[in-house]
C-alpha cells in the first residue's frame, strides 16, 4: 500500500496522523540518537523532512540513519528543487498556490521532474498553502510571495478548492515555521468542509491542545516542528 493510499484510508477510517517535521540544518548530530529515542516514544505515524539550505549528502546521511532505528514513512519535504534523496519513501511535491511567484508554483517543479524520475520516490502532488501568521515567515522571505489574510476565509477555501481541481492530492495549509500564530481553527474546519482530498495542518503549534484543537476542526494530519525541535520531551506534556 502506498503512503498516499494510507493516509486516504485514515481519511475514510477517521483516524488522525502526525508528522514529526526535522530540519537537517538543525540537527545535532551528536543528539541524534536521543531524538531518534523520543521520536519511536512519540505518536508520530510519519516523518517529515525538510529545511531551507539543506544539503544533499546531510540528507541523504539523515534519512539513512532515520529509516535504521524507525519503523515510519519518511516522507521529503523540499524548500527547493536540490532537496532530494532517493533514499526517503516519498516526497510531497508542493505548489504553492497561495502565492503568486511562478518559480515556486512550477518552475522549481519543472527543474525537479527529471531529478524525480531517476527515484523510486512516491510522488505525492500536494497544494501548499501559506497562511499569515503575525510575522515573516523563512517560507515568505524565500518565496518572495505573501501568505493568505488569515480572515479572508472563503479565499483560502476557493484557493484549496483550485488546487483539487487541478489535481493535487493533498492541501497543506502552513503558518510557518516558528509561526506566532497558528493556522485559525474556522479557516481548517472550513476548508476541510469544502475539499475532498486529506488536508494537512502546520505551523505555529506549541502545545498538545493545538494538535487536538487542529484535529477537531477537521485536519487530517498534523506537523509538529520547532516546537519538538525546541523541546524532545513535547510529546510527555499533560493534557
Amino acid at each position: 500500500m502506498t503512503i498516499y493510499s494510507q493516509i486516504l484510508q485514515s481519511k475514510l477510517e477517521k483516524r488522525k496522523l502526525l508528522a514529526i517535521l526535522l530540519d537537517p540544518d538543525k540537527i545535532l548530530w551528536d543528539n541524534l540518537g536521543y531524538l531518534i529515542e523520543k521520536i519511536n516514544q512519540s505518536p508520530a505515524t510519519h516523518i517529515f523532512i525538510g529545511g531551507s539550505h539543506v544539503q544533499n549528502n546531510i540528507l541523504d546521511d539523515l534519512v539513512i540513519a532515520l529509516k535504521q532505528k524507525i519503523n515510519l514513512p519518511v516522507v521529503l519535504f523540499p524548500g527547493n528543487p536540490s532537496q532530494i534523496s532517493d533514499q526517503a519513501d516519498a516526497i510531497l511535491f508542493l505548489s504553492l498556490i497561495s502565492g503568486r511567484n511562478p518559480d515556486y508554483l512550477i518552475e522549481h517543479q519543472v527543474d525537479a521532474a527529471p531529478l524525480l524520475k531517476k527515484t523510486q520516490l512516491e510522488i505525492i502532488s500536494t497544494g501548499y498553502m501559506l497562511i499569515e501568521s503575525g510575522g515573516e515567515t523563512a517560507v515568505e522571505r524565500i518565496s518572495k510571495t505573501k501568505p493568505l489574510d488569515r480572515t479572508k476565509l472563503d479565499l483560502a477555501v476557493a484557493t484549496a478548492q483550485a488546487g483539487e481541481m487541478l489535481g493535487n492530492k493533498l492541501v497543506y495549509l502552513e503558518a510557518g515555521s516558528g509561526a506566532k500564530q497558528a493556522v485559525p481553527l474556522e479557516m481548517i474546519q472550513k476548508v476541510a468542509q469544502n475539499i475532498e482530498i486529506p488536508l494537512i495542518v502546520g505551523g505555529g503549534i506549541i502545545d498538545l491542545k493545538g494538535i487536538q484543537r487542529a484535529y477537531d476542526s477537521g485536519a487530517d494530519l498534523v506537523v509538529i516542528g520547532t516546537a519538538f525541535e525546541n523541546d524532545a520531551n513535547f510529546f510527555n506534556q499533560n493534557m
